[in-house]
């Protein structure tokens, strides 16, 4: 395998991995929403810190993802 092949093998593995955290964090978020009557408007402070926190970190990760794409060429056209 030469050395292109095992970096682009890292960066497949680098944005599984991403997608994964994501779709944890969505998931986290989902739940938090649907325990509060599906909105933050009757959430209670610290859900609402929370839920803050988990959009936080689930904007960031999509933020690599989207770097990693690029990386990637993921987001080109045949």
């Amino acid at each position: 395998m030469s050395q292109d092949e095992r970096g682009a093998l890292h960066l497949v593995q680098r944005y599984r991995k991403m997608v994964l955290l994501y779709e944890a964090l969505d998931e986290q978020i989902d739940t938090l929403i649907m325990e509060n009557g599906g909105g933050t408007e009757h959430m209670t402070e610290p859900d609402l810190v929370r839920y803050r926190e988990l959009a936080r970190k689930r904007d960031e990760v999509l933020n690599e993802m989207r770097i990693l794409e690029q990386e990637l060429r993921l987001d080109d056209e045949p």
